[in-house]
């Protein structure tokens, strides 16, 4: 089975274990090249701070041009691939960067409706500590951008690339990813939103219907939610 479309958000240029991961990943999840959409972030500018894009219009951001095809890329997509190496115990400068410019798609402000059926997947590799805690951190990005439902792939390699990697270590890791391709695969067309993020959803509808920003307060109610 062939998922209709995947993006990719690399954290680096730089191709290790973590990005061999995500290619295996990519793999088993579809054979066709037209499916994938590929972002690096190296090249995104810091966010500036200017809050134009909360308290405005995302379209003002001034680094539009560059994070704009990458979050329409992301609403358009079925399945969210967000890796990065482990850089002294958290995700790199440049996905943080990207993550600073969607701050405005957060549940307190502007979610966008399709985002609660999608499957997101975040990936880490370290050599030594750390793995974990960079895809907790981009799960939670996941989770305040309202994404149904994320998996997680981290994993201590012990190993500066990938060449270094054990043998037996590199078969456990194909063993994890293609257990979780086949749980994406499954279940990616029928992704229900949480508890939790119900529970949120009602907190953030009572909120917006006395908002702190018209620019919030009127998405809501173009989207019928309050």
């Amino acid at each position: 089975m062939v998922i209709v479309k995947i993006v990719v958000i690399h954290g680096q240029h730089h191709k290790g274990s973590t990005w061999h991961i995500t290619k295996l990943l990519l793999d088993r999840l579809s054979s066709t090249a037209e499916d994938i959409k590929e972002f690096y972030t190296n090249d995104i500018p810091h966010c500036t701070g200017c809050f134009t894009c909360i308290i405005k219009d995302e379209h003002l951001c001034p680094h539009r041009n560059i994070v704009g095809p990458i979050i329409e890329a992301i609403e358009n997509a079925d399945v969210i691939l967000i890796e990065s190496p482990t850089y002294c115990l958290s995700m790199s400068g440049q996905l943080k960067t990207f993550f600073d410019h969607m701050a405005y798609r957060w549940l307190i402000h502007r979610p966008h409706p399709s985002m609660k059926n999608k499957i997101a997947v975040a990936i880490s590799t370290t050599a030594g500590a750390g793995a974990s805690k960079v895809t907790k951190d981009i799960k939670r990005q996941m989770f305040w951008l309202c994404v149904g439902k994320t998996y997680r792939l981290d994993f201590r390699v012990l190993a500066t690339n990938w060449d270094e990697v054990k043998p037996d270590l590199k078969e456990k890791i194909n063993k994890s990813v293609t257990k979780t391709s086949k749980k994406i695969i499954n279940s990616y067309n029928s992704v229900h939103p949480s508890i939790l993020s119900k529970i949120m959803f009602q907190v953030m509808r009572s909120i917006q219907k006395n908002p702190w920003l018209d620019v919030d307060g009127e998405y809501w109610i173009k989207n019928n939610w309050v």
